[in-house]
């Protein structure tokens, strides 16, 4: 018994000392204490068994313990935001020019603060969502055709109704939320003024120009006495500012469930103006189709409690990617996703 208590008292030393102590369990003392069963009278060895038994025990808690305390570091804090040569025998913090902000992202912000000198408010939008937001709120009721059209993404996750949940195809799923959310400010004689600039999902076939995660703005203007030439001259003013040039629109026809009436709006090419036929980006017909637009349905109107023979308002939705690409001459939407250093460096 004393030369139990007395290798238990090693062994647990060794562990508590060691930066490996699993190996204790291969140390010849323990392995000696095996060895002496064999040397004892038959009666004395099943308790003996016993004993060394418990101390292998104690010594594989002892053994968690330890290791618990090896995998916890303790470091001092580090600020993150602060530049650093990484490859410096002793770094040191200085001027960094190794990182750059993703295109979209500064192309996101430049966006928001246009639109937030003309006295709109930014919100964000969600990657997940339900049915009545991305349709039936904007007047796409369950059935409707249209609804095939955005090839949305769909979970197997379902909502209260038992509707299943969706990634939103369109940055519109907020316009609902946005009417409601600023509905106070129409009693007041404000506007409602918003933009979501955010990321949508549709299940798209991957080319130069279809991306499956993209990014869209969508705007929302309500007020009395709302008129389709402020929707036209609030989205000139702002391609003109983004684009820093004059620029020309025009609007045909189109069709929406939200909106009526529905347009595309196309601007003229910021870069030849129609004076180049090899231009890439307008292929030389001077005028690009740039994005959906409208009058805001009044049915989008009554479903978020705001009376359409009171109220108008107008609505439009833009791919940020297409606006960049345009701005920047680049020929293909999915390196924006890609992770290629060799393109994200330039900006």
């Amino acid at each position: 018994m004393e030369s139990i208590e007395k290798v238990r008292k090693i062994l647990l030393d060794k562990v508590y000392d060691s930066d490996s102590p699993r190996e204790v369990l291969r140390s010849k003392e323990l392995r000696g204490l095996y060895g002496l069963i064999k040397t004892l009278p038959v009666e004395e060895r099943s308790s003996f068994g016993q004993k060394i038994n418990g101390i292998k025990q104690e010594i594989e808690k002892a053994i968690l313990e330890r290791e618990e305390v090896l995998n916890t570091v303790s470091l001092p804090p580090i600020d993150i935001t602060a530049p650093m040569d990484i490859n410096a025998p002793q770094p040191e913090l200085l001027p960094s020019d190794r990182g750059t902000i993703h295109p979209l992202s500064r192309e996101i912000d430049r966006i928001s603060d246009i639109f937030n000198r003309m006295g709109f408010v930014m919100e964000e939008s969600r990657e997940i969502d339900d049915q009545f937001h991305m349709f039936e709120s904007l007047n796409f009721p369950k059935g409707h055709p249209a609804r095939d059209d955005y090839d949305t993404f769909m979970t197997v996750e379902t909502d209260k109704d038992g509707d299943r949940l969706i990634a939103p195809a369109h940055t519109s799923t907020m316009q609902n939320r946005v009417l409601v959310k600023y509905r106070d400010n129409l009693a007041k004689g404000e506007a409602i003024a918003a933009i979501v600039p955010d990321r949508v999902f549709r299940n798209e076939d991957l080319d130069a120009r279809h991306e499956h995660t993209f990014y869209q703005v969508e705007g929302v203007y309500v007020a009395k006495g709302v008129n389709v030439g402020n929707l036209i001259a609030t989205l000139q003013e702002f391609l003109q500012e983004y684009y820093g040039k004059k620029l020309y629109v025009r609007v045909n026809p189109f069709y929406f469930p939200f909106t009526e009436p529905s347009f595309e709006f196309a601007l003229s090419c910021p870069f030849c103006e129609g004076k180049n036929p090899d231009c890439k980006v307008c292929s030389g017909e001077g005028w690009i189709e740039l994005l959906g637009c409208g009058m805001i349905h009044p049915k989008v109107l009554e479903a978020a409690d705001i009376d359409p023979n009171e109220y108008t308002g107008f609505a439009f939705g833009c791919g940020i990617d297409r606006l960049v690409m345009m701005k920047y001459g680049i020929e293909d939407v999915r390196h924006f996703e890609s992770g290629r250093l060799d393109f994200l460096e330039q900006f």
